[in-house]
């Protein structure tokens, strides 16, 4: 009931145009129950012989202007109730999709994309349902089925009474069925997630599929899930298909009282054959507010159950969000400072960082090393909050980033992440993404720094070149270029690269490094890279182990010390002559 109170209150939004259509709609009932009086009339007066040529014009008239008004109305009231539950669609997709933008990182990490694809296709459709038809089946069960019953007590009580002895074999089997329908449904949803993530994920990861010729292994992990859910269908179908029949053969025996009850009624002279034929019209009426009752159920029960996992999203809190107090940075100069900062992913987990303190005055350049999974980027991840420290506090110009907003601290710090994403979309548009009003001259101006305009007046519409979902068409390198311009043409006052030459040739690293040097002047600048060459010339390089701060100093003097940060240089130094010597043979 909780869900179905939700579905209403979005309703509230348009209750003007919802009124006005169930008034549509209550109409239509009775000029519907008007039909059958009309038709007991002619009845009568056709038995009684006191039926005129100009009477039976004047029925046939009243009963085809009722039926012209009743088309007219149902129309209109089908117009503003249905058209309404379209925009409370509208509504639900477009609550989703914002408040999806507003979640954590952590939130991501732990939830399905499937199951995320599911919410804004089968559960909003099937919200959508109960808003609409759902909520014309439930009036007409109610209004149409009552104001129906009224008329056939005003013909004959005692008829009246034998006809609705199924009725409480039918209001018991609803509400039993009801639950079991709930239940089911959302294990259909459930498995239909796992469906649409079993194939996202093989359609994502196609390239991996072919190099490995696992194609047959893919199509049978995806029957089998698609087996689970025609199973699950069918499990749901088995009560479907058992209710509505059981609802038509109760219907059913009300006809057959009638006939029977009613046509020993005629002989006898205790009903009229108009009153017989007006109650049997008036029991076609109340078939369909019957059967309205399993179609309520069903589709009420499906919203309930959509909605229901709807709210579980809406519901669930952005980790990482704005404080009440929260103030926008302003002008920045760039001054970051870790003071005993300790993170971890997950409760009970290892810590990621261990009481981590390091300072990076305005203007300068902090490098950071170290081996995999050493705790690298979780620093950059800290410094843009996409997490929060668990312990300790970093601070932008002296104030606690959690204190400012996220979009003013996001403007100004330049994030280009280890893992590159770019959108099937133009080079273009990828570039200007961070900022969007970005002129061509500033996008050809971050292109050049990032070292890949000259490649773009290669490509066939150059800037307008579409590349293809998650830039497929190009190489890795390529696209991590198109991410630092990305990240620069915002013209942060910090600007924090993850990794980001990681797929580029040393030579090309080397021509980046001198445009980013004269472009980063007078910035902050945070390098984390994995090869020494991209830091070495850093104001402060810290060395990260195990998620400690081992070492830290400027290159030389790192090299002095003889630790972590000397043995990864000679084992790279190591490794470059033997590559010169592979390609000299």
């Amino acid at each position: 009931m909780g869900s179905l109170r939700g579905i209403l209150k979005r309703f509230a939004k348009y209750k003007w145009a919802v009124a006005v259509g169930i008034v549509s709609l209550l109409i239509v009932d009775g000029m519907q129950l008007v039909i059958p009086r009309i038709i007991k009339r002619a009845v009568d007066d056709l038995t009684t012989g006191a039926l005129r040529r100009e009477d039976l014009a004047l029925y046939g008239f009243i009963v085809v202007g009722l039926a012209l008004g009743i088309a007219g109305l149902r129309f209109y009231w089908r117009f503003l109730i249905i058209g309404t539950s379209r925009h409370v669609e509208e509504d639900l997709r477009n609550d989703i999709f914002s408040h999806l933008h507003r979640l954590s990182a952590r939130y991501f990490a732990v939830t399905k994309t499937g199951d995320l694809m599911a919410h804004a296709t089968n559960d909003i459709e099937a919200v959508r349902m109960s808003c609409g038809i759902g909520l014309v089946a439930l009036i007409d069960a109610l209004i149409l089925g009552l104001a129906t019953v009224g008329f056939m007590l005003a013909l004959n009580v005692r008829l009246t009474l034998l006809a609705l002895v199924p009725m409480p074999f039918i209001a018991f089997f609803t509400l039993r069925a009801g639950k079991l329908l709930h239940q089911r449904f959302e294990k259909v949803q459930a498995t239909f997630s796992d469906l649409t993530e079993r194939v996202r994920e093989s359609v994502a990861g196609i390239r991996v599929v072919k190099a490995y010729s696992q194609e047959p292994y893919e199509l049978e992990r995806l029957a089998s899930v698609g087996k689970e859910y025609v199973t699950r269908n069918v499990e749901l179908v088995r009560v479907w298909g058992a209710f509505f029949p059981f609802i038509t053969l109760l219907s059913s025996m009300s006809v057959v009282i009638v006939i029977y009850f009613g046509g020993r009624g005629v002989m006898l002279g205790a009903i009229t054959t108009g009153d017989l034929v007006a109650f049997t019209s008036y029991l076609g009426i109340l078939t369909w507010p019957m059967m309205a009752m399993g179609w309520v159920v069903n589709i009420m029960q499906r919203g309930a159950a959509s909605m229901d996992r709807i709210n579980r999203i809406l519901e669930t809190v952005p980790e990482i969000r704005d404080r009440d107090d929260a103030k926008d940075p302003g002008n920045v100069r760039g001054d970051i400072r870790f003071d005993g900062v300790t993170f971890r992913y997950e409760e009970g987990l290892e810590p990621a960082l261990k009481d981590v303190n390091l300072s990076v005055p305005a203007g300068t350049t902090l490098g950071v090393i170290g081996r995999t999974g050493s705790g690298k980027s979780t620093i950059c991840n800290l410094i843009v909050r996409l997490y929060d420290a668990t312990s300790g506090s970093v601070t932008l110009d002296g104030r606690d980033v959690s204190s400012l907003t996220l979009g003013g601290l996001r403007s100004a710090v330049g994030y280009v992440p280890q893992d590159t994403f770019l959108f099937s979309d133009t080079i273009r548009e990828n570039i200007r993404f961070g900022a969007l009003d970005a002129t061509d001259d500033q996008v050809l101006g971050a292109a050049k720094v990032a070292g890949i305009l000259d490649e773009l007046r290669e490509f066939p519409a150059g800037l307008d070149t579409v590349i293809g979902e998650r830039g497929v068409t190009l190489s890795g390198g390529q696209k991590q270029r198109i991410a630092i311009a990305r990240g620069l043409v915002t013209d942060p006052a910090v600007i924090v690269l993850d990794d980001a030459l990681s797929s580029v040739d040393t030579a090309t690293e080397e021509k980046i490094q001198k445009e980013l040097k004269d472009a980063l002047r007078g910035k902050t600048s945070i390098v984390v890279s994995h090869r020494i060459s991209s830091i070495r010339g850093a104001d402060q390089i810290v060395v990260v182990d195990e998620g400690r701060i081992v070492e830290r100093g400027t290159h030389a003097e790192l090299l002095g010390e003889k630790g972590l940060y000397a043995s990864i240089y000679e084992r790279q130094l190591l490794e470059a002559e033997m590559d010169e010597e592979d390609i000299a043979g």
